[in-house]
Protein backbone atom coordinates (compact mmCIF):
# COMPACT_ATOMS: atom_id res chain seq x y z
CA UNK A 1 0.00 0.00 0.00
CA UNK A 2 2.77 2.60 0.96
CA UNK A 3 4.56 1.78 -3.00
CA UNK A 4 0.86 2.85 -3.97
CA UNK A 5 0.74 5.69 -1.98
CA UNK A 6 4.20 6.67 -2.93
CA UNK A 7 3.44 6.70 -6.96
CA UNK A 8 -0.02 8.60 -7.01
CA UNK A 9 2.24 10.60 -4.62
CA UNK A 10 5.03 11.09 -7.17
CA UNK A 11 2.47 11.53 -10.78
CA UNK A 12 0.26 14.17 -8.29
CA UNK A 13 3.73 16.19 -7.35
CA UNK A 14 4.70 15.65 -11.28
CA UNK A 15 1.21 16.67 -12.43
CA UNK A 16 0.50 19.98 -9.62
CA UNK A 17 3.92 21.09 -9.04
CA UNK A 18 3.22 24.35 -9.07
CA UNK A 19 -0.70 25.23 -8.37
CA UNK A 20 -2.10 28.29 -7.30
CA UNK A 21 -4.97 27.97 -4.59
CA UNK A 22 -7.79 30.75 -3.45
CA UNK A 23 -10.31 29.88 -0.18
CA UNK A 24 -10.64 30.78 3.30
CA UNK A 25 -8.53 29.48 5.85
CA UNK A 26 -9.54 27.70 8.37
CA UNK A 27 -8.57 25.16 11.48
CA UNK A 28 -5.65 27.16 11.19
CA UNK A 29 -2.81 26.13 13.95
CA UNK A 30 1.12 27.56 14.53
CA UNK A 31 3.11 24.76 15.51
CA UNK A 32 5.92 25.18 17.80
CA UNK A 33 8.54 24.40 15.08
CA UNK A 34 7.42 27.06 13.13
CA UNK A 35 5.32 25.22 10.78
CA UNK A 36 1.85 26.60 9.97
CA UNK A 37 -1.28 23.98 9.50
CA UNK A 38 -4.19 24.70 8.40
CA UNK A 39 -7.46 24.05 5.91
CA UNK A 40 -8.46 25.56 2.48
CA UNK A 41 -12.32 25.77 1.99
CA UNK A 42 -14.72 27.21 -0.74
CA UNK A 43 -18.58 26.62 -0.73
CA UNK A 44 -18.09 22.90 -2.17
CA UNK A 45 -15.01 21.72 -1.04
CA UNK A 46 -11.77 21.70 1.45
CA UNK A 47 -8.42 20.99 0.93
CA UNK A 48 -5.14 20.50 4.08
CA UNK A 49 -2.27 22.63 3.65
CA UNK A 50 1.03 23.48 5.82
CA UNK A 51 3.71 25.81 5.09
CA UNK A 52 6.42 24.90 6.29
CA UNK A 53 8.83 26.79 8.91
CA UNK A 54 11.36 27.96 6.24
CA UNK A 55 8.57 29.64 4.27
CA UNK A 56 6.58 30.78 7.31
CA UNK A 57 9.19 32.74 8.22
CA UNK A 58 9.04 35.03 4.99
CA UNK A 59 5.55 35.64 5.70
CA UNK A 60 4.80 39.66 6.60
CA UNK A 61 1.54 38.52 8.09
CA UNK A 62 -0.05 36.22 10.47
CA UNK A 63 -2.92 34.00 8.75
CA UNK A 64 -5.90 33.73 10.51
CA UNK A 65 -9.49 31.83 10.79
CA UNK A 66 -12.18 33.43 7.88
CA UNK A 67 -8.80 34.91 6.09
CA UNK A 68 -9.51 35.14 2.31
CA UNK A 69 -6.56 34.37 0.77
CA UNK A 70 -4.89 33.37 -2.55
CA UNK A 71 -1.91 30.46 -2.07
CA UNK A 72 1.29 29.17 -4.25
CA UNK A 73 2.46 25.54 -3.68
CA UNK A 74 2.81 22.19 -5.11
CA UNK A 75 -0.08 19.51 -4.05
CA UNK A 76 1.07 16.31 -2.91
CA UNK A 77 -0.08 13.73 -0.66
CA UNK A 78 0.86 13.19 3.16
CA UNK A 79 1.63 9.35 3.18
CA UNK A 80 1.08 8.75 7.00
CA UNK A 81 -2.40 9.19 6.46
CA UNK A 82 -2.84 9.10 2.80
CA UNK A 83 -4.29 12.60 2.56
CA UNK A 84 -4.35 14.82 -0.06
CA UNK A 85 -2.74 18.57 0.83
CA UNK A 86 -1.04 21.86 -0.41
CA UNK A 87 2.87 22.26 0.97
CA UNK A 88 2.46 26.03 0.65
CA UNK A 89 5.45 28.39 -0.20
CA UNK A 90 3.79 31.93 -0.86
CA UNK A 91 0.47 32.98 1.00
CA UNK A 92 -1.19 36.40 -0.42
CA UNK A 93 -4.21 38.15 1.55
CA UNK A 94 -6.80 38.56 -1.28
CA UNK A 95 -8.12 42.28 -1.38
CA UNK A 96 -5.22 44.21 0.68
CA UNK A 97 -2.03 43.42 0.60
CA UNK A 98 0.34 41.19 3.18
CA UNK A 99 2.37 44.69 3.77
CA UNK A 100 -0.84 46.14 5.33
CA UNK A 101 -2.52 43.40 6.86
CA UNK A 102 1.08 43.07 8.71
CA UNK A 103 0.80 46.90 9.31
CA UNK A 104 -3.62 46.74 10.57
CA UNK A 105 -1.89 43.31 13.01
CA UNK A 106 0.71 44.89 14.55
CA UNK A 107 -0.99 48.20 15.36
CA UNK A 108 -4.08 46.54 16.89
CA UNK A 109 -1.50 44.22 19.00
CA UNK A 110 0.53 47.30 20.08
CA UNK A 111 -2.59 49.50 20.55
CA UNK A 112 -3.85 46.71 22.91
CA UNK A 113 -0.71 47.25 24.92
CA UNK A 114 -0.96 50.80 25.50
CA UNK A 115 2.34 51.72 23.21
CA UNK A 116 0.24 54.44 21.64
CA UNK A 117 -1.13 55.68 25.32
CA UNK A 118 -0.42 59.56 25.00
CA UNK A 119 0.15 59.75 28.89
CA UNK A 120 3.24 57.50 28.06
CA UNK A 121 4.53 60.30 25.54
CA UNK A 122 7.39 62.47 26.76
CA UNK A 123 7.82 65.68 26.13
CA UNK A 124 10.43 67.27 23.14
CA UNK A 125 12.98 70.27 24.78
CA UNK A 126 12.24 73.14 23.98
CA UNK A 127 16.23 73.71 22.80
CA UNK A 128 17.55 70.73 22.95
CA UNK A 129 21.80 71.00 22.83
CA UNK A 130 22.36 67.68 21.50
CA UNK A 131 20.16 66.31 18.65
CA UNK A 132 20.70 62.45 17.94
CA UNK A 133 19.56 61.48 14.28
CA UNK A 134 19.42 58.03 13.38
CA UNK A 135 19.13 57.59 9.47
CA UNK A 136 21.57 56.97 6.53
CA UNK A 137 24.54 59.21 5.87
CA UNK A 138 23.85 59.45 2.31
CA UNK A 139 20.23 60.31 2.61
CA UNK A 140 19.10 63.42 1.40
CA UNK A 141 16.70 63.62 4.25
CA UNK A 142 19.63 64.05 6.83
CA UNK A 143 20.79 67.03 4.21
CA UNK A 144 17.25 68.58 4.88
CA UNK A 145 17.53 68.35 8.31
CA UNK A 146 21.41 69.79 9.04
CA UNK A 147 20.49 72.82 6.60
CA UNK A 148 17.40 73.59 8.82
CA UNK A 149 19.10 73.47 11.80
CA UNK A 150 22.02 75.35 10.81
CA UNK A 151 19.72 78.10 9.72
CA UNK A 152 17.42 78.07 12.87
CA UNK A 153 20.10 77.67 15.08
CA UNK A 154 23.88 77.30 14.27
CA UNK A 155 24.74 76.21 17.85
CA UNK A 156 23.03 72.85 18.23
CA UNK A 157 25.34 70.42 18.27
CA UNK A 158 24.48 66.84 16.01
CA UNK A 159 25.73 63.31 16.59
CA UNK A 160 24.56 60.97 13.81
CA UNK A 161 24.26 57.26 14.31
CA UNK A 162 24.27 55.24 10.78
CA UNK A 163 21.91 53.57 9.83
CA UNK A 164 20.71 51.86 6.72
CA UNK A 165 17.03 53.05 6.12
CA UNK A 166 16.19 49.99 4.09
CA UNK A 167 15.52 46.49 3.78
CA UNK A 168 15.96 42.96 6.40
CA UNK A 169 18.73 44.87 8.55
CA UNK A 170 17.56 48.42 8.78
CA UNK A 171 15.17 47.59 11.25
CA UNK A 172 17.96 46.06 13.90
CA UNK A 173 19.83 48.76 12.51
CA UNK A 174 17.79 51.97 13.57
CA UNK A 175 16.57 49.61 16.84
CA UNK A 176 20.63 49.85 17.82
CA UNK A 177 20.79 53.35 17.18
CA UNK A 178 18.33 54.45 19.77
CA UNK A 179 19.30 52.19 21.96
CA UNK A 180 23.19 53.70 21.88
CA UNK A 181 21.98 56.86 22.13
CA UNK A 182 20.20 55.59 25.02
CA UNK A 183 23.04 54.26 26.76
CA UNK A 184 25.71 56.80 26.42
CA UNK A 185 23.03 59.42 27.25
CA UNK A 186 24.83 62.06 25.16
CA UNK A 187 21.60 63.54 23.23
CA UNK A 188 18.08 65.46 24.64
CA UNK A 189 16.19 64.35 21.98
CA UNK A 190 16.53 61.60 19.08
CA UNK A 191 15.49 61.84 14.93
CA UNK A 192 14.85 58.92 13.27
CA UNK A 193 14.58 59.94 9.89
CA UNK A 194 13.91 58.42 6.04
CA UNK A 195 12.78 59.90 3.32
CA UNK A 196 9.29 58.71 0.92
CA UNK A 197 9.14 55.54 -0.73
CA UNK A 198 6.76 52.47 -1.36
CA UNK A 199 5.25 50.72 1.38
CA UNK A 200 7.70 48.31 0.83
CA UNK A 201 10.64 50.58 1.56
CA UNK A 202 8.85 52.24 4.53
CA UNK A 203 8.49 48.69 5.27
CA UNK A 204 11.21 48.49 8.25
CA UNK A 205 9.62 51.00 10.23
CA UNK A 206 6.39 48.57 11.23
CA UNK A 207 8.85 45.82 12.58
CA UNK A 208 7.62 45.27 16.35
CA UNK A 209 11.39 45.14 17.42
CA UNK A 210 11.78 48.87 16.68
CA UNK A 211 8.92 49.88 17.77
CA UNK A 212 9.29 48.51 21.36
CA UNK A 213 12.48 49.85 21.21
CA UNK A 214 11.40 53.24 20.78
CA UNK A 215 9.10 52.65 23.13
CA UNK A 216 11.09 51.92 25.58
CA UNK A 217 13.61 54.79 25.00
CA UNK A 218 14.43 57.28 27.89
CA UNK A 219 15.23 60.03 25.44
CA UNK A 220 12.55 61.98 23.61
CA UNK A 221 11.90 60.12 19.80
CA UNK A 222 10.88 61.98 17.37
CA UNK A 223 9.55 60.16 14.35
CA UNK A 224 9.78 61.42 10.01
CA UNK A 225 9.69 59.07 7.69
CA UNK A 226 8.44 59.32 4.30
CA UNK A 227 5.52 62.15 3.24
CA UNK A 228 2.98 63.77 5.01
CA UNK A 229 0.74 60.96 3.89
CA UNK A 230 2.74 57.64 4.81
CA UNK A 231 2.21 56.55 8.49
CA UNK A 232 4.45 53.95 9.89
CA UNK A 233 3.93 51.69 13.12
CA UNK A 234 6.43 53.99 15.29
CA UNK A 235 4.43 57.26 14.04
CA UNK A 236 1.75 55.75 16.79
CA UNK A 237 4.73 54.88 19.37
CA UNK A 238 7.01 57.71 18.88
CA UNK A 239 6.59 60.80 21.27
CA UNK A 240 6.38 62.99 18.69
CA UNK A 241 5.12 62.48 14.67
CA UNK A 242 6.56 64.88 12.22
CA UNK A 243 4.95 64.63 8.67
CA UNK A 244 8.69 65.13 6.72
CA UNK A 245 12.22 64.99 7.70
CA UNK A 246 12.35 68.70 7.12
CA UNK A 247 9.41 69.60 9.21
CA UNK A 248 11.13 67.03 11.96
CA UNK A 249 14.06 69.81 12.24
CA UNK A 250 11.29 73.12 11.98
CA UNK A 251 9.55 71.11 15.18
CA UNK A 252 12.88 69.78 17.43
CA UNK A 253 14.24 73.19 17.64
CA UNK A 254 12.87 76.90 17.76
CA UNK A 255 15.00 79.79 15.53
CA UNK A 256 17.03 82.40 17.01
CA UNK A 257 14.50 84.62 15.86
CA UNK A 258 11.58 83.37 17.55
CA UNK A 259 14.15 82.88 21.49
CA UNK A 260 15.16 85.98 20.95
CA UNK A 261 11.09 87.63 20.60
CA UNK A 262 10.09 85.58 23.63
CA UNK A 263 13.06 86.53 25.59
CA UNK A 264 12.38 90.30 24.33
CA UNK A 265 8.17 89.64 25.63
CA UNK A 266 9.36 88.20 28.80
CA UNK A 267 11.22 91.04 29.52
CA UNK A 268 8.80 93.63 28.75
CA UNK A 269 6.14 91.84 30.73
CA UNK A 270 9.23 92.00 33.54
CA UNK A 271 9.33 95.33 33.59
CA UNK A 272 5.72 95.94 33.90
CA UNK A 273 4.86 93.90 36.95
CA UNK A 274 8.19 95.25 38.46
CA UNK A 275 6.67 98.81 38.09
CA UNK A 276 3.42 97.48 39.33
CA UNK A 277 4.59 95.96 42.33
CA UNK A 278 6.98 99.28 43.13
CA UNK A 279 3.88 100.96 42.46
CA UNK A 280 1.18 99.33 44.72
CA UNK A 281 4.34 99.17 47.44
CA UNK A 282 4.95 102.98 47.60
CA UNK A 283 0.89 103.56 47.53
CA UNK A 284 0.67 101.17 50.63
CA UNK A 285 3.89 103.42 52.14
CA UNK A 286 1.84 106.61 51.55
CA UNK A 287 -0.89 105.45 53.42
CA UNK A 288 0.65 103.66 55.98
CA UNK A 289 2.71 106.87 56.69
CA UNK A 290 -0.71 109.11 56.56
CA UNK A 291 -2.19 106.98 59.39
CA UNK A 292 -3.27 108.88 62.37
CA UNK A 293 -0.78 106.68 64.54
CA UNK A 294 1.81 107.42 62.90
CA UNK A 295 2.48 110.96 63.21
CA UNK A 296 1.79 110.99 66.98
CA UNK A 297 4.21 107.78 67.63
CA UNK A 298 7.00 109.99 65.68
CA UNK A 299 5.96 112.95 67.70
CA UNK A 300 5.83 111.02 71.25
CA UNK A 301 9.66 110.19 69.92
CA UNK A 302 10.96 113.76 69.15
CA UNK A 303 9.58 114.90 72.76
CA UNK A 304 12.09 111.85 74.22
CA UNK A 305 14.47 112.92 71.42
CA UNK A 306 14.07 116.86 72.72
CA UNK A 307 14.30 115.71 76.52
CA UNK A 308 17.62 113.51 76.25
CA UNK A 309 19.34 116.79 74.13
CA UNK A 310 18.30 119.00 77.20
CA UNK A 311 19.62 116.43 79.62
CA UNK A 312 22.78 116.57 77.29
CA UNK A 313 23.31 120.57 77.26
CA UNK A 314 22.53 120.88 81.30
CA UNK A 315 25.26 118.57 82.22
CA UNK A 316 28.17 120.09 79.90
CA UNK A 317 26.98 123.31 81.07
CA UNK A 318 27.09 121.94 84.66
CA UNK A 319 30.34 120.68 83.82
CA UNK A 320 31.97 124.33 82.14
CA UNK A 321 30.54 125.95 85.50
CA UNK A 322 32.43 123.96 88.19
CA UNK A 323 35.43 124.15 86.18
CA UNK A 324 35.39 128.06 85.61
CA UNK A 325 34.48 128.22 89.43
CA UNK A 326 37.66 125.86 90.21
CA UNK A 327 39.32 128.64 87.85
CA UNK A 328 38.33 131.70 89.62
CA UNK A 329 39.67 130.03 93.01
CA UNK A 330 42.94 129.30 91.45
CA UNK A 331 43.36 132.31 90.67
CA UNK A 332 42.50 134.16 93.68
CA UNK A 333 44.82 131.44 95.93
CA UNK A 334 47.59 132.71 93.35
CA UNK A 335 47.14 136.61 93.94
CA UNK A 336 46.95 135.63 97.88
CA UNK A 337 50.16 133.96 97.33
CA UNK A 338 52.18 136.17 96.15
CA UNK A 339 51.52 138.47 98.85
CA UNK A 340 53.46 135.80 100.89
CA UNK A 341 56.95 134.02 100.56
CA UNK A 342 56.32 131.79 98.26
CA UNK A 343 59.07 128.92 98.97
CA UNK A 344 57.07 129.19 102.37
CA UNK A 345 53.57 128.79 101.44
CA UNK A 346 54.68 126.38 98.37
CA UNK A 347 54.06 123.54 100.22
CA UNK A 348 51.02 124.33 101.57
CA UNK A 349 49.50 126.06 98.86
CA UNK A 350 50.25 122.97 96.72
CA UNK A 351 48.83 120.57 99.32
CA UNK A 352 45.41 122.41 98.81
CA UNK A 353 45.94 122.61 95.25
CA UNK A 354 46.26 118.86 94.70
CA UNK A 355 43.48 118.33 96.89
CA UNK A 356 41.36 120.75 95.36
CA UNK A 357 41.93 119.22 92.13
CA UNK A 358 41.57 115.62 93.48
CA UNK A 359 37.94 116.81 95.01
CA UNK A 360 37.23 118.30 91.94
CA UNK A 361 38.14 115.41 89.66
CA UNK A 362 36.20 113.61 91.89
CA UNK A 363 33.51 116.27 92.20
CA UNK A 364 33.25 115.94 87.87
CA UNK A 365 33.26 112.55 87.79
CA UNK A 366 30.73 111.68 90.38
CA UNK A 367 28.65 114.11 88.47
CA UNK A 368 29.23 112.71 85.17
CA UNK A 369 28.43 109.17 86.46
CA UNK A 370 25.19 110.50 87.84
CA UNK A 371 24.27 112.36 84.62
CA UNK A 372 25.24 109.60 82.38
CA UNK A 373 23.10 106.92 84.78
CA UNK A 374 20.13 109.16 84.13
CA UNK A 375 21.40 109.19 80.56
CA UNK A 376 20.85 105.46 80.36
CA UNK A 377 17.75 105.30 82.60
CA UNK A 378 15.98 107.75 80.27
CA UNK A 379 17.16 106.09 77.22
CA UNK A 380 16.64 102.58 78.12
CA UNK A 381 12.68 104.52 78.98
CA UNK A 382 12.96 105.66 75.71
CA UNK A 383 13.94 102.77 73.96
CA UNK A 384 11.35 100.72 76.08
CA UNK A 385 8.51 103.11 75.26
CA UNK A 386 9.42 103.18 71.41
CA UNK A 387 6.68 101.69 69.42
CA UNK A 388 9.49 99.74 67.22
CA UNK A 389 11.26 98.18 69.81
CA UNK A 390 7.82 96.72 70.72
CA UNK A 391 7.53 95.56 67.10
CA UNK A 392 11.30 93.77 66.88
CA UNK A 393 9.62 91.70 70.31
CA UNK A 394 7.58 90.34 67.85
CA UNK A 395 4.63 92.64 68.39
CA UNK A 396 2.02 93.87 66.12
CA UNK A 397 -0.03 97.11 64.95
CA UNK A 398 -3.57 95.41 63.84
CA UNK A 399 -6.06 98.37 61.90
CA UNK A 400 -8.91 97.47 60.91
CA UNK A 401 -10.07 98.08 57.32
CA UNK A 402 -11.19 101.47 58.29
CA UNK A 403 -7.80 102.26 59.36
CA UNK A 404 -8.45 102.13 63.47
CA UNK A 405 -6.32 100.83 65.75
CA UNK A 406 -7.81 97.46 67.72
CA UNK A 407 -7.00 97.03 71.14
CA UNK A 408 -10.14 94.82 71.60
CA UNK A 409 -10.89 91.68 69.58
CA UNK A 410 -14.76 92.41 70.42
CA UNK A 411 -14.39 95.09 67.62
CA UNK A 412 -13.93 92.75 65.11
CA UNK A 413 -16.28 90.12 63.69
CA UNK A 414 -16.06 87.02 61.58
CA UNK A 415 -14.71 88.16 57.95
CA UNK A 416 -13.52 91.24 58.53
CA UNK A 417 -10.41 92.27 56.96
CA UNK A 418 -7.77 93.47 58.97
CA UNK A 419 -4.10 95.07 58.58
CA UNK A 420 -1.00 94.45 60.86
CA UNK A 421 2.44 96.54 60.94
CA UNK A 422 5.01 94.40 62.09
CA UNK A 423 8.63 95.73 62.76
CA UNK A 424 9.28 95.09 59.18
CA UNK A 425 6.37 95.07 56.42
CA UNK A 426 3.19 94.51 56.45
CA UNK A 427 0.24 92.12 55.78
CA UNK A 428 -3.52 91.90 55.44
CA UNK A 429 -5.30 88.96 56.64
CA UNK A 430 -9.25 87.87 57.04
CA UNK A 431 -10.65 87.08 60.67
CA UNK A 432 -12.05 83.51 60.96
CA UNK A 433 -12.93 83.93 64.22
CA UNK A 434 -12.30 86.22 67.64
CA UNK A 435 -12.33 85.11 71.22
Amino acid sequence: MRDLVAAVRAHIEREYGDAWVEGEISNFRAHDSGHLYFTLKDANSQLNAVMFRSQARLLRFRPANGMQVVVRGRITIYEDRGQLQLSAEYIEPKGAGALQIAFEQLKAKLEAEGLFDSASKKTIPALPARIGIVTSPQAAALRDILNILQRRHHTTNVLIFPAVVQGEMAALEVSAGIVYFNSVNNVDVIIVARGGGSAEDLAAFNHEGLARAVFTSQIPVISAIGHETDFTIIDFVADLRAPTPSAAAELVIRSRQEIEEQTSGLHQRLQKAMRYHLLMARQNLTELAQHGAFPRLMDFIRRRQQRLDDVVNRLSQSQRSIFETQRRRFETLSSAVRHYDARRMLAGVRKELDGQLAAMAAAARATLLRRRSRLDRLSSQLEALSPLAILERGYALVFSASGKLVKDSAQLGQGDEVSATLARGTFRATIKSTE
